[in-house]
């Protein structure tokens, strides 16, 4: 990895700031299955397309969706998307969009976005070069510029509320199979420097999710500044006790406007299951997406799902709410935040 030198080209430096994921988009862009290994068989990935599919529809009715897709794999988008999406034919190794992607920046330049190191969520899979190189990829297709940041992280890791705040896990971005050679203070300094943040609040770490180590947009998230949503999960699940680590960390903390910060909690699943690979599925409430006027989010045959809208409907106000069934993309070990990215305005 680079080192970071002070004459080194940086968003913050040159007035760009990710902006917040409820400030309006030009489109979403997604990523069409492709890793088998992620979901255990074939029969399981095609489960996964069509839950994908259902997404990108219910995106399609908010804004403009573009799903990457591997050439080979370009017509079966069409038909399973009825034609509701641009297809963006380029190599690929997997499908999450919102980590291998592009974070989109706004600022006075024109279109601007981080391509973050990538090496599949610390050496999980062989053979991430496609991935590692999306980024880049989206953000010439965007006629972006490209500010490429020396910091393994995916989008998923972080989250902000577009006026200098950014949470994260400490389980993921400090974790040995990311930065091993970069202390916290470091990592701080190019958050800031390629987001903007002025404020960085560490949410800790003892998540089950192996499969990302803990990322942020499955426990934790702003749904206005100073005010962010926990998934509290059954007391007999193993994350009960980081969750509640998760929100007495956020009470003791304030923002970069120096607002004490609102907690917001929802029930997560009431129901404890496994997927495929014998691992505490990692499903969650917060893994939800914002489109222009809509808030899509995972149903999961649970009764905690009609509570979840509801709590949502109440941080939302005014939003057209769209809840999918989303337990297929679960078992590939992400959620409808995961699989998505937002290209602002």
């Amino acid at each position: 990895m680079k080192r970071l030198d002070a004459n080194d080209p940086c968003p913050a430096r040159d007035g760009y700031a990710m902006p917040a994921e409820w400030a309006p988009h030009r489109r979403t862009w997604m990523c069409w299955p492709c890793r088998i290994e992620a979901w255990g068989s074939a029969e399981a990935m095609l489960r996964a397309k069509q839950a994908y599919a259902r997404v990108a529809r219910a995106i399609s009715t908010f804004e403009p969706v573009t799903m990457a897709a591997r050439p080979q794999d370009a017509a079966e988008v069409q038909l399973a998307t009825a034609g509701k999406v641009e297809v963006f034919e380029c190599p690929l190794d997997d499908s999450w969009a919102r980590d291998s992607g592009p974070t989109f920046l706004t600022g006075p330049g024109g279109r601007a976005g981080v391509a973050w190191q990538f090496n599949a969520w610390g050496n999980k899979y062989a053979g991430y070069e496609n991935d590692a190189a999306f980024a880049a990829r989206v953000l010439k297709r965007a006629d972006a510029k490209i500010y490429e940041a020396p910091l393994v992280c995916e989008g998923g890791a972080i989250h902000v509320d577009g006026e200098g705040t950014l949470i994260t896990m400490d389980q993921t971005l400090l974790n040995a199979n990311r930065n091993p050679n970069l202390t916290r203070q470091q990592v701080e300094e190019r958050l800031a420097l390629f987001t903007g943040a002025r404020k960085i609040i560490w949410l800790g770490e003892g998540f089950a999710d192996e499969e990302t180590d803990g990322h942020v947009d499955n426990i934790a998230c702003f749904v206005s500044p100073g005010r962010v949503l926990v998934g509290v999960p059954p007391r007999a699940h193993p994350d009960c006790g980081p969750a509640q680590e998760v929100i007495r960390r956020l009470r003791q903390a304030h923002d970069a406007q120096g607002r004490a910060i609102e907690v917001v909690e929802v029930a997560q699943p009431a129901k404890i299951e496994r997927d495929w690979r014998g691992r505490p599925l990692a499903w969650s409430y917060i893994n939800f997406y914002l489109p222009n006027g809509g808030l899509v989010m995972p149903a999961f045959d649970d009764r905690n799902d009609e509570k979840a809208r509801m709590v949502l409907a109440d941080c939302f106000p005014g939003r057209d709410i769209l809840q999918v069934e989303a337990l297929d993309i679960v078992q590939g070990g992400g959620g409808i935040h995961c699989i998505t990215q937002q290209e602002p305005e």
